[in-house]
């Protein structure tokens, strides 16, 4: 599966953002998918993810996020997004989107726990 993430750049604090992710040739409802994100120096980490269509589409977030992020689906145009608003400096950072191709227990956190990445698009966040 290739992904491709999409959305990103700069971006005044308390601006928003929507990141997209595609899958040329793949339909994304059938896969539960996650975003992280990672800023220089740091680990990679979870922001939200949201289940396949099939077992309810339920989202989860990060709690740094949580109430100013929100993960959607279009199957329409076969596309995932990350819609952030009231942007914060420390939200800079390099967000990935990511399919999980087996069913994930739990709140799906795990960045092993996923097969395919995308390629990353960069997020700056001036304050």
């Amino acid at each position: 599966v290739q992904l491709q993430a999409s959305g990103g750049g700069p971006v005044q604090a308390g601006g928003s953002l929507r990141l997209s992710c595609t899958a040329p040739g793949r339909t994304l409802s059938r896969y539960s998918m996650g975003w992280f994100r990672q800023a220089p120096g740091k680990e990679r980490e979870f922001v939200g993810a949201i289940r396949r269509s099939g077992s309810g589409g339920a989202r989860y977030y990060a709690d740094s996020v949580k109430g100013r992020f929100t993960i959607s689906r279009d199957t329409s145009e076969n596309m995932v997004y990350l819609q952030m608003n009231n942007l914060k400096f420390e939200d800079t950072a390099v967000y990935y989107c990511a399919v999980a191709e087996r069913h994930l227990a739990g709140l799906m956190t795990r960045a092993s726990d996923y097969s395919y990445w995308g390629q990353g698009t960069q997020v700056t966040v001036s304050s």
